[in-house]
């Protein structure tokens, strides 16, 4: 189900001084109580992600266009949860995209709302309670 956008968007890159912005988002670390279990709802919310294992001693995460979604542990130091900072992907169809979401198990915990630009948003939490925003166009019949 190809619902996200992920294609690079040249309009987003920013020079900050030293500090130039190359994307939005370089990768999103999710915490859970069992990496697999973990990687596997992760690979079916992102239908278009792909696994891929990196490094040594080997990492598996997955790759949605650009950004990389790290799934690790959950530990005594950084718990899973909904806890500050939440990540928005930008969606194509927001409407579908929430219902994708909620079929694969998540929840609805903020919105949706209703934003500017005719765009809707919210936030949905994972198994583990970790907030995914979605951000995107609300459809032209609702």
């Amino acid at each position: 189900m190809p619902f996200l956008r992920s294609e690079p968007d040249p309009s987003i890159e920013r020079t900050l001084g030293p500090l130039v912005m190359q994307s939005a988002i370089a990768a999103v670390m999710v915490h859970v109580a069992d990496v697999e279990v973990g990687i596997a709802w992760y690979e079916r919310a992102f239908p278009t992600a792909r696994r891929e294992r990196v490094g040594s001693p080997p990492f598996e995460r997955l790759a949605v266009g650009n950004v990389f979604i790290d799934i690790v542990r959950a530990d005594g130091r950084v718990s899973s949860g909904a806890a500050g900072s939440v990540v928005y992907w930008r969606v194509a169809q927001f409407e579908s995209s929430l219902a994708h979401f909620q079929n694969a198990g998540a929840t609805l915990y903020r919105g949706p709302m209703s934003v500017e630009g005719g765009e809707r948003m919210c936030q949905v939490r994972d198994p583990w309670g970790n907030c995914i925003g979605l951000r995107g166009p609300a459809s032209s019949h609702g």
